[in-house]
Formats: C-alpha cells, structure tokens, sequence
C-alpha cells in the first residue's frame, strides 16, 4: 500500500496543548460511546428503519420506554446520552494510572484495575444507580476478574483464552496519551497491559489503537499520518484489514455512500460475520489472519472525514454493529487530532448531564500524569545514556 500521506486528509491544529488534545480525546471518546450505544449491534438499514434516517445526534433507546425488558440479558439504558462500558472502563483505567503515575503493564491491570471494577461503587448510567463496575462489563471484561481476582493467573498471561474481541482496545486511549507523541512507546504498553485481558488481534488491536491516539497528539499530525503509523506497527491480520479498509475509505468524503465499501472491506478480516447478533461458529477465536472490525473501520472513517469530529462519529454510528465501540475509538483520534473544540458543545454537555459524570475531570488527571510519567522517562534516559557512555569509554 502507498503511503495514506498522499490521501485526501485535513491538516489538523499545530498549536493545540497536551491538555488540549488530552481532553478533546477523552471527552471526544466518550460522546462517540453514548451517540452509538442505543444502536450498538444493529445495521445500517435497520437505524434508518428505526429512526426514520440516519442519525444526526444523541437519540433515545431502542426499544423506548420497554429498555428495562426487552433485552433481558442486557436490561440496559442505552441512549439519551448515556455513556456505556467503553467510557467506564477508560474512566477506570485513567484510575490506574492516577493511582500508579507511571507507565502500567499487566500487573497493574491486577493490582489495581481489578480492584477498580469489584471494590469502588459507581454511578453506572445505563443502570440509572450507584453499582460495582463489574456489574455492568461484559463477559470479555468480566473475565480478567476470574482469571486475575479468583484464578491468580500471571498476569502477563491471563488474557489467553478469552474472546478475542474490542474489548481491550475499547479503553486504551489513556496508554496513548500517557505516551502522547510517542506510537511507538504506545503500542509496547498498550500490548502488555492488553495482555491481561486479551490474546492474538484482540490485544494486537489495543496496541495499535493506543499508537493511533498518541500518534494523533503530535503537532501536525493528520488523520493520513495517523493511519501511516498504524500500519507502520500494526502486525498481521490487523494490519491487512487496517490497510484494505483505509485503502478504500481514501476514495469516499462522505459516510453515506462509504458505509457499504467499508464493510466490504473489512468482512473478510471480521470473525463474526454477517448477522453481528448471531456470530458464527468461528468468532472471536484467536488468528494471524483475522482482526477485530472496530479498529479498521473507525480509522476508515476519520480518513472519509478527513479528521472532522462529527462526520467521522457520525459515520461510525450510522455504521451500527458494534458501533459505540467503532465511535469511541474515532473519536478518541479524532478528538485528539482536534482538541475539545472539535468536539460538538451541546453533545459534550448532553452526555455528561446525562450520565452524570465529569467528562473533563478524567483529562485533567490524565494531562498531570502525562507530565510527571514524561519527567521519569527524561531521567531514566539521562541515566541509561550516562552508563551507556561510560560502557564505551566516552563519559
């Protein structure tokens, strides 16, 4: 594939600030989250049944008022501006590194992610109460309880065995920021933390994800750059399903008419098949040769948006099936790209009413960890270069 740099893309701002491009990211995931979680699992053709055209904003649930019952496996408030497990557990992994204030690897995810999610009672919207976390997560989340809480699985390993899917990657924005300007660090971190919860292209998927927020945060990035440093890193099946997706998002400006080719694109790289409520009998198993369809296609869409906040969430709702985890992501990229400006106001203010969160509080302590994480790693650096030095005689 030739390099996206030479694709249709937006230059983004060159003077935004790490506190900028922290909160536009943060804030810019967890709208992406709450505008696709009412739809989450549906198609294209479905939405526009349901509600009348494509969606434009922050709509209601499903199923209206029956919410509580129609789904009784996932009794849920989904819609009206309610965040859903994406944004809980970025929030709970910006706890870590709160607690942490230095970079995290798996044993983190034990020592004190977990804990997180069983211990600590929070305001779940979508359950419209105070609960564990854990009460809310799906099973692929719920699984590092078992293996790390309950099993006392080495970390490292705990994510082998699980359904190799988002989840990981869904909540990993906060490894790029930590690393803002640094893919490469990134990725190495995100794929260590990630292996507690996820194995093969789920965790490969966390990895590139965090690359592609922290690649996103350096001056002059562009939505084209951004895709060129993924594939730079991206290994296997994700790689090939990021760059056939890109490849064809690259000749669209406009979601509506690329809702089909990118779906397309993807499909022979997704396990799940056709039918996102029914997988097939091969999903979710680990591959080299698959990849989990979140990722590809919400880059595919911050390149048909050439990096537009809204037109990139928008288009990855409207694309539905897992689409509030497709939205999170785009919109941790995009939003980082853009700063909080680029996310829509009255959206940002709908959700946190809503949900009855701070959106902005999770930044603020993010950008302050980033700052004291940087200042270790210069000291670190300086000491290695001084016993490097001395090891080949010019100190």
């Amino acid at each position: 594939m030739t390099s996206m740099t030479a694709s249709r893309s937006a230059t983004g701002p060159t003077a935004l600030t790490l506190d900028e491009r922290i909160t536009g990211a943060l804030v810019g995931a967890a709208v992406g989250d709450a505008l696709g979680g009412p739809v989450e699992g549906r198609s294209p053709e479905q939405i526009v049944a349901r509600h009348g055209g494509r969606i434009d904003g922050i709509v209601g649930p499903w199923d209206g008022d029956r919410w509580r019952t129609a789904r009784p496996v996932a009794p849920y408030h989904k819609g009206d501006g309610h965040v859903t497990d994406d944004t809980l557990m970025t929030h709970a992994l910006v706890r870590v590194y709160e607690a942490v204030r230095d970079h995290l690897d798996a044993y983190a995810v034990a020592d004190h992610l977990v804990p997180e999610l069983i211990t600590n009672l929070r305001w779940i919207p979508e359950l419209e109460a105070e609960a564990l976390p854990l009460q809310r997560i799906f099973l692929a989340e719920k699984w590092i309880v078992a293996r790390l809480h309950y099993g006392h699985v080495d970390p490292r390993e705990a994510g082998c065995g699980n359904i190799v899917n988002c989840g990981a990657a869904m909540y990993m924005a906060p490894v790029g920021l930590v690393n803002a300007a640094h893919p490469e660090a990134a990725y190495a971190e995100a794929l260590d933390v990630a292996g507690a919860h996820q194995s093969s292209y789920g965790r490969e998927a966390a990895g590139v994800f965090a690359a592609a927020v922290s690649a996103a945060c350096a001056p002059g990035a562009t939505p084209a750059g951004v895709v060129d440093t993924c594939l730079a890193l991206a290994k296997d099946g994700t790689r090939s399903a990021i760059e056939a997706v890109c490849e064809t998002a690259a000749r669209y400006d406009d979601f509506e008419s690329a809702l089909e080719p990118l779906r397309a694109a993807v499909a022979p790289f997704d396990t799940v098949g056709p039918d996102y409520r029914a997988p097939s009998l091969a999903a979710r198993r680990p591959s080299r040769l698959h990849a989990i369809e979140e990722l590809p296609i919400a880059l595919g869409m911050l390149l048909v948006a050439g990096g537009d906040y809204r037109h990139a969430v928008l288009g990855s709702v409207n694309y539905g099936r897992d689409c509030d985890s497709i939205a999170t992501m785009s919109g941790a990229v995009a939003g980082a790209l853009g700063g909080e400006r680029a996310v829509p106001a009255d959206w940002a203010r709908t959700v946190a009413g809503a949900s009855r969160l701070d959106l902005h509080a999770p930044a603020r302590t993010l950008a302050q960890v980033a700052r004291e994480v940087f200042a270790r790693d210069a000291l670190r650096r300086r000491a290695h270069e001084s016993a490097f030095a001395a090891l080949v005689g010019t100190a």
